[in-house]
Parts: structure tokens; C-alpha cells; sequence
């Protein structure tokens, strides 16, 4: 599938999501800013996907989004369109959603996902949107890699 067609509006992802359960796929949903993708993405993103019974969404922060989660001078660095155009183009993603609120709390309870998917960081955290999903699983955080060490060791050359 071209990347294309992997990012889709929320009222077209809704609808693509009951034709997905009719055929006995689990809906799996993580998001975020990912601003440079980076290695400790991508493990995060294989492992969320694990088999092709899951069908993974990714909640993207809007530009308008990262700015009001105070990320720092100049973030996001990479636009939300090239930031979406990057995530589609990974064999594990199916579908990337951009949200402009600070949580994707009302995206998750307009998509109704079986799964939600955060880093084990997040343990013993509120995580926006649980109460409109079956569960909530944490995948191990892999220390160091982070956009923002990543933009730090730039400033620091």
C-alpha cells in the first residue's frame, strides 16, 4: 500500500476500522510527536504491531499540537505531513491519524481501538484515553533514544 493511503482523516479511519473488526483484526492504537524517527521508534513501533492480526494506528501530534506541549524552541523540527509521510512508509504502520489536541483522548474514544499502546515510561501514569480501550500495554523504554537527546547532542555538535 502505498503511504499515501496509510494517512486518513479520523471519520475514514473510523470506517475502516469496522470493516477491520468484520474480519477478525485487533485494532491497536500509540501515538505521538515523532519528530525525528529515530531507532527507539521503530523497535517501539515493531513491537506494538507484533503479527498481522494487529492493525496499528498512530496518533499523530499536529504541529499546532507539538508547539502546546512545550517540546521546546523550534519543535517540531520535521513538519506533521512529512512526520506522517515517514511513519506510513513503515511495513508496521497501517494507518496514521494527525489529532490537534494535546491528548489524543478524543480520538481514542471516537476510534474505540482494542489496544492502546504507550512506553513502559508511561507506567503508573494517567494515560489519556484507557477508559475507552480493553486494555493498555507498555513496551519496554529504550534508554537514551529520544528526539530530544538526539536534538541536544545537534546543539552541542
Amino acid at each position: 500500500m502505498k503511504t499515501v493511503h496509510k494517512i486518513v482523516s479520523k471519520d475514514t479511519l473510523k470506517e475502516k476500522i469496522a470493516a477491520l473488526r468484520r474480519k477478525g483484526k485487533r485494532i491497536v492504537f500509540t501515538n505521538g510527536c515523532f519528530d525525528i524517527l529515530h531507532a527507539g521508534h521503530v523497535s517501539y513501533l515493531e513491537e506494538a504491531k507484533k503479527d498481522n492480526k494487529r492493525i496499528l494506528i498512530i496518533g499523530l501530534n499536529s504541529d499546532g499540537s507539538v508547539r502546546s506541549l512545550e517540546k521546546g524552541l523550534g519543535r517540531p523540527i520535521v513538519p506533521q505531513k512529512e512526520r506522517a509521510k515517514l511513519l506510513a512508509a513503515l511495513s508496521c504502520v497501517d494507518f496514521v491519524v494527525i489529532f490537534n489536541e494535546s491528548t489524543p483522548e478524543k480520538l481514542i474514544k471516537f476510534l474505540s481501538p482494542d489496544i492502546l499502546i504507550k512506553g513502559a515510561d508511561w507506567k503508573g501514569k494517567k494515560v489519556a484515553g484507557s477508559e475507552f480501550v480493553k486494555k493498555v500495554d507498555f513496551i519496554r523504554y529504550i534508554k537514551g533514544l529520544s528526539t530530544t537527546n538526539i536534538i541536544e547532542k545537534i546543539r552541542k555538535g
